[in-house]
């Protein structure tokens, strides 16, 4: 169990560095490249995703499953064969999607996208999903032998390349008055930086190949056990990006119909997915590291038949994403609108982070719900709970956000209701597992808690006239106290950080 905190412990503090830098490259790249080109960007980006999801076809996940599987077994020399196996059906998946997806471009950028300035700038986003595709596969068979440093540190250094390139490149290659070419350039810098990340991974797995090298006879790994697990998860990974991909259609098109002009809606977008979304999951490096760690801890614990150690895992796992959940909902309710302001510049925020914020609580808990769901082979069930939690998400987007009367607010609350909808159905799928000893009580308290932190402030803030950051402190401490007085934070937990400290020295 130690090991398994001290993982989590260090991919909280890598990923939390990387969150910290990627705002520092939103910043910059703002300040350089201007409204308009980043506008371009933003709109291209969810597509990039989508096209990286659609390639992958889920195999990372796969591989991050049976990896650790056979490494619970001693089972070395399959490794080598998994990645083979692995290696085949992505080069297949290259092979097929690439081309149709070139040819689809122009369609998506004229037709779809309403904008064939992000033509170049998707070719571009094209050219690096190889790269991507590539690197999630070494990533996968790290994570399943519990190397999980090397991908931790390989997000920061590709934040640090485009950090590097958005401030001393990009400058040089501005173009005032031709977005489009700005918006293709820093898109260009995406693609330094992953190939950057990728050479450093592949480093690190050659590596761990020949530290782990078995004289062991093996036969090629049959695909069937890869694709059962890759296949939904490719399933639940592509709906999602799919839906985000369609988001700023949806988005545009219904506002359009409630009386915003095509430049007013998309400024509003901008804004919504640039700063206040940022922002909002900014905490979740915490979940996004248990996320990682949980697909081998929780296989691992199943191969083994150790019930008492898998509840014990994801316990301790989803406890600390609602803490989480708490601590951002409740500064995000109270604060967030106006750190949106101080960080950003906006000069108008309409109070979005009010509606969102005790909405998301349940974003916090939504990644580590879906890797256990995966781990316990319930990938089927995770892709059916995204699926429908993004059809709800632009379902009531586009019924809410075309009326005049609420407009930006319906499109504010149909985002939360996706988060909301999918969390959900994930925790309901999890009780129903039997060797599962969880179900909704772990997020009551958290949640109690951030209602009657919000209560206090909301009496407290009109008394007094302290700065933002103090009155924000005030908050954290207030939370933290009842934290403590509800038995949130646990002997035990002090317990798992001696052994952490205890065995790195």
């Amino acid at each position: 169990m130690a090991s398994f905190v001290r993982g989590t412990i260090f991919l909280m503090v890598v990923i939390f560095l990387s969150k910290l830098l990627g705002f520092v490259y939103r910043m910059q790249f703002m300040r350089i490249a201007g409204e308009e080109a980043v506008g371009v960007y933003m709109t291209a980006y969810p597509a990039f995703i989508f096209f990286m999801s659609l390639v992958q076809i889920g195999l990372p996940i796969a591989v991050a499953k049976i990896i650790a599987e056979l490494y619970a077994k001693k089972r070395l020399g399959q490794l080598k064969a998994v990645m083979k196996t692995a290696t085949k059906w992505s080069i297949a998946s290259i092979i097929v999607f690439v081309p149709i997806l070139y040819f689809f471009i122009p369609f998506l950028a004229g037709t779809l996208l309403h904008n064939e300035a992000t033509t170049v700038t998707l070719y571009i986003a094209l050219g690096a999903v190889p790269i991507v595709v590539c690197s999630g596969l070494i990533r996968g068979y790290l994570q399943g032998i519990t190397k999980i440093s090397p991908t931790a540190w390989s997000q920061m250094i590709e934040q640090l390349v485009r950090i590097a390139l958005i401030s001393m490149v990009l400058p040089m290659f501005v173009v005032a008055d031709n977005p489009e070419v700005t918006a293709a350039y820093a898109m260009a810098i995406t693609l330094v930086g992953e190939v950057v990340s990728f050479l450093y991974l592949y480093f690190h797995y050659l590596w761990s190949k020949r530290k782990l090298k078995s004289t062991e006879q093996v036969k090629p790994y049959p695909s069937m056990p890869l694709l059962r697990v890759a296949v939904p998860s490719a399933g639940s990974r592509l709906f999602g990006t799919f839906t985000w991909f369609l988001e700023p259609i949806v988005f545009l098109k219904a506002l359009t119909l409630a009386g915003f002009t095509a430049a007013g809606a998309t400024t509003l977008y901008g804004v919504i997915s640039g700063v206040h979304i940022p922002l909002l999951l900014f905490p979740s490096f915490i979940p996004n590291a248990l996320a990682i760690v949980l697909i081998p801890a929780v296989s691992s614990a199943v191969a083994r038949n150790n019930y008492s150690l898998l509840n014990e895992r994801i316990e301790l796992s989803l406890r600390l994403s609602s803490i989480i959940g708490c601590y951002a909902a409740t500064y995000f309710f109270l604060h967030g609108d106006e750190l949106a302001a101080q960080l950003f510049g906006l000069e108008e925020t309409k109070g979005y982070m009010r509606v969102l914020a005790p909405i998301f609580y349940f974003y916090y808990i939504q990644s580590p719900l879906h890797s256990i769901l995966q781990a316990v082979d319930e990938a089927r069930a995770a892709m059916m709970n995204s699926i429908y939690g993004g059809l709800g998400k632009l379902f009531v987007m586009f019924v809410l956000a075309s009326q005049a009367s609420i407009a930006e607010n319906g499109a504010i609350i149909a985002i939360g209701f996706g988060v909301l909808m999918t969390s959900f159905l994930h925790i309901a799928t999890i009780r129903q597992n039997k060797m599962i000893a969880g179900g909704f009580r772990f997020f009551i308290i958290p949640y109690f808690i951030f209602i009657v932190t919000c209560i206090i402030q909301s009496f407290l803030l009109p008394r007094f006239s302290f700065d933002f950051w103090t009155n924000g402190a005030i908050t954290l401490g207030i939370i933290t106290v009842l934290l403590v007085l509800f038995n949130q934070f646990r002997f035990s937990d002090f317990k798992y950080l001696k052994a952490v400290v205890s065995r790195s020295k």
